[in-house]
């Protein structure tokens, strides 16, 4: 059975207001590039009633097969003064507009339609479509038919026409065959078109059976918590449509293996309504964060999150920490893991000679390797004193919080001076150590600046009008409103500002790092317009944001340079081909 769209699980259409009209072809042959049509039959029913009926011939403008003739009855005499495809396509589209079609093995059917008319250059509408063949399999047991062709289906239902090959007896008897099945998967708690859409045998009576717990729930925006027995919370989702979305995990529209076991233990659905999306989306992340459920997998390691940071050292060196820092030194984050810290720590060693070494500095220090390959200036034994050292703890920190233009540059030299030694694997890894370097430093610099504002209110235009306001205090989302159309905004304005949740300033971290990054997002969005703002809102312009638009489309540049085998690049050209993805 086709897929429904997607609106349709927003929406929950009753079947019984839904209008069907079931198609059945006849035609020359089975290959709709080299056959024609030779008669449409179609039946309009909305909730088990008969709407109306469109028969006609076609004339195929071609001959029609001896044994076609034999199978339908249809002869060359019969079709002769009938309407071309030209004028029954047509005719037939505007039977059928506003509706879902239905045909038993609706792709050939529907195949022949869309080829029809595309040879005549007409729009198809496209319909959704609902295939009783594909249904049938899911809900007709061997035990009660040795197959699933429509004659054996009519037998079944006990259809009052029974099928011949003529286009509209067909149709009248799919007709039987759909009432038929849309009794059965009533019986099992389908009750909408998108329900029927996604229905499959892969689901478990019992799990249909949990669709109850759907009943009572609103249909709104807002988050959801599936909890078992005993009140612990399963999962956290979140949907603009808490009622319907809920509904879809008792059918085949949850594709997930594990949601099946979720709902086995699932014993109550929680609501919780918000005003908007982001509210919605900030909602689920707390609530994930406050509740590791087992079964929710994004979002349960936002506490594990690491940043990197220079350390408050005579020398500083680079250290990856749990929090970002109090005393306002440089840092970058958060990684989702130590692994991925260490690849942007790398990078910075690859353009900038910081010292690497933990030790505590004596002048007994003996020197490392990296002080004779000129990739740290030896402040250990002497070599570098305080004040040359800062020079190169600036390159860093331009890196992390400024203009991270010169560092690239460095970046590109040392690209180009592996490429020069054919050395493009490792060339290769130091391009996307600073990519992940960058990614990091782009999203620092992007949330700290947020962090550090006291209060900021935006509004972005509500769908059905009005305005969506959001206040963020340090980078945490203090409270959102909905100005209704043709209020003023202003006065929701100064609610929201008077009720917003007070955010204190003990720490860089008011927030989760995931819920100001989805805040950001939000205000990002071009539609979004700043009400209100205490403090400085800002990036640098030369920043690692704008030099990870230039380096990500790279990536792909540089992976297929790593994917030529050896012999197919001369050396200068692999050189070439490493610069420019770099």
């Amino acid at each position: 059975m086709q897929a429904i769209q997607s609106t349709f699980d927003d929406l929950g259409t009753p079947l019984a207001g839904v209008t069907f009209v079931v198609v059945d072809l006849e035609s020359t042959g089975g290959s709709p590039a080299d056959c024609g049509i030779t008669e449409i039959g179609a039946v309009k029913v909305r909730g088990g009633e008969v709407l109306g009926e469109f028969q006609t011939l076609v004339n195929p403008a071609e001959p029609i097969p001896a044994f076609i003739s034999v199978l339908t009855g249809i002869t060359d005499v019969m079709v002769a003064d009938a309407p071309r495809i030209e004028s029954a396509l047509p005719a037939f589209l505007e039977f059928a507009r506003g509706s879902v079609l239905v045909a038993h093995n609706a792709g050939f059917d529907i195949t022949f339609l869309k080829a029809a008319a595309a040879r005549t250059g007409v729009a198809w509408p496209g319909f959704d479509v609902l295939d009783t063949l594909q249904l049938a399999r899911h809900l007709v047991t061997r035990d009660e038919s040795p197959n699933h062709k429509l004659s054996s289906l009519a037998r079944v239902f006990s259809a009052r026409t029974a099928p011949d090959h003529r286009a509209l007896h067909d149709a009248r008897a799919t007709v039987d065959v759909l009432h038929g099945l849309l009794e059965r998967v009533g019986g099992l708690g389908v009750q909408t078109l998108e329900e029927l859409g996604s229905y499959s045998s892969r689901v478990t009576p019992a799990q249909r059976r949990k669709a109850f717990l759907a009943e009572g729930l609103p249909h709104a925006p807002g988050v959801y918590l599936f909890k078992d027995r005993d009140g612990h919370v399963l999962y956290v989702g979140t949907s603009r449509d808490i009622r319907s979305r809920v509904r879809t995990y008792f059918t085949a529209a949850e594709q997930r293996s594990r949601m099946a076991d979720m709902v086995r233990l699932a014993h109550t659905v929680d609501p919780v309504v918000c005003q908007t999306a982001l509210e919605a989306q900030v909602r689920e992340v707390r609530l994930i964060d406050e509740h590791a459920p087992r079964f929710n997998r994004r979002s349960k390691n936002a506490r594990r999150a690491v940043w990197v940071r220079l350390t408050s050292e005579r020398f500083p060196r680079l250290s990856i920490v749990r929090t970002p820092p109090v005393d306002g030194s440089a840092c970058i984050g958060p990684f989702r893991s130590r692994a991925v810290a260490q690849e942007a720590i790398d990078a910075v060693h690859e353009i900038v000679p910081l010292r690497q070494c933990s030790k505590r500095l004596s002048g007994r220090t003996s020197a490392c390797a990296l002080l004779d390959i000129g990739r740290c200036g030896g402040p250990c034994v002497g070599a570098q004193d305080v004040e040359e050292y800062a020079g190169v703890v600036a390159r860093c920190e331009a890196i992390f919080r400024g203009d991270a233009r010169p560092g690239t540059e460095r970046l590109h030299a040392r690209l180009g001076e592996l490429a020069r030694q054919e050395r493009f694997e490792d060339a290769a890894t130091v391009r996307d150590r600073f990519l992940q370097l960058i990614r990091a430093a782009a999203r620092a610099q992007r949330i700290a600046p947020l962090c550090s504002t006291p209060k900021l209110v935006a509004a972005r235009r509500h769908a059905e009008g009005g305005w969506e306001l959001a206040c963020v205090r340090r980078g945490r989302l203090a409270g959102t409103a909905v100005s209704p159309r043709g209020a003023d905004p202003m006065v929701h304005v100064a609610t929201l500002r008077a009720t917003a949740e007070v955010v204190v300033d003990d720490g860089p971290l008011a927030a989760l790092p995931e819920e100001t990054e989805l805040v950001l997002r939000w205000l990002e969005q071009p539609d979004v317009r700043i009400v209100d703002l205490d403090g400085i809102w800002s990036c640098p312009v030369g920043g690692a944001g704008r030099i990870r638009q230039e380096l990500e489309p790279a990536v792909t540049s540089a992976a297929e340079v790593r994917g030529f085998e050896t012999d197919q690049l001369t050396p200068a050209a692999r050189g070439s081909a490493l610069r420019r993805a770099g």
